[in-house]
């Protein structure tokens, strides 16, 4: 008989798992059938699942679905605002607590003056886009992630939305004419500006200067001002509503899960 190596069997045993329709775009995603049936296999109904490299949350997800408990963390707040989406996505009834995560202008400040990449990965996913260069650090030439959004019925219709983040508190009309050079020269459909302080007027003449872009689906702003405190609230002007995001591109949302168990009950942190 033949004997399989390691990695073989590995292969073997992720190939019988048909994933793509749960992708969310992250990239170290592990199939969820796979670790319910690791968790299924070591743990009881009602134990607790530590995963402390938590990633996009396939095991969180898995062990919600189980009826275990859980304690996910990650050090990157990319990781956690998509773990979050896909908690609410998936089990729309549950609640949960989430520690160390930007929730008001303050503790947004603080992130931003202690880790500016970090700022930047988060505030990029509050509008649904993608940090650019996959979360590496370095020149981003003046893009700090992309939202690419559909712009049509078919798959293929497609465009990108420059995203720039600014953690300064000091913010003018220049930021906003270098992230319209930046969407030009990109050939994208338009761009974000996300601001830790508030704009200028100057600024938000500026940006509804450029005017509007058309697409299959409606029109909307080539270049739009928006504030993370105004991200965190939730308030939107109906003129500066993004299109709705691409099929295949950034991060998905997963999947609505049955309602089959009790709410995650309050751990003693």
């Amino acid at each position: 008989m033949r004997r399989h190596s390691l990695f073989e069997h590995r292969q073997t045993s992720l190939s019988k798992f048909n994933i793509p329709k749960e992708r969310l775009g992250y990239p170290t995603q592990k199939p969820l059938a796979l670790l319910e049936r690791i968790i299924a296999a070591s743990s009881n109904p009602g134990d607790t699942v530590l995963d402390p490299f938590c990633g996009c949350g396939t095991a969180i997800h898995a062990a919600q679905k189980l009826g275990r408990n859980w304690i996910g963390i990650d050090v990157t707040h990319l990781a956690i605002s998509l773990v979050e989406r896909r908690l609410k996505d998936a089990f729309p009834n549950l609640t949960f607590e989430v520690h160390g995560t930007p929730r008001d202008l303050a503790s947004a400040r603080d992130l931003a003056a202690r880790d500016k990449h970090q700022f930047q990965w988060w505030a990029v996913s509050l509008v649904d886009a993608v940090p650019q260069g996959g979360k590496k650090k370095g020149a981003d030439r003046g893009i700090d992630g992309i939202r690419w959004v559909r712009t049509g019925p078919r798959a293929e219709d497609r465009e990108r939305i420059i995203v720039s983040v600014k953690g300064g508190e000091n913010v003018s009309v220049r930021d906003v004419r270098d992230l319209a050079g930046t969407v030009q020269r990109e050939g994208a459909l338009g761009g974000v500006l996300i601001t830790l302080a508030a704009p200028t007027r100057d600024m938000l003449r500026e940006a509804a200067s450029h005017g509007h872009v058309s697409t299959g689906l409606g029109r909307t702003r080539k270049i739009t001002v928006k504030t993370v405190e105004d991200l965190l609230r939730g308030v939107e002007d109906e003129d500066e509503r993004l299109p709705p995001l691409g099929r295949h591109e950034g991060f998905r949302r997963a999947a609505r899960e049955p309602t089959t168990r009790r709410e995650q009950s309050a751990l003693d942190l």
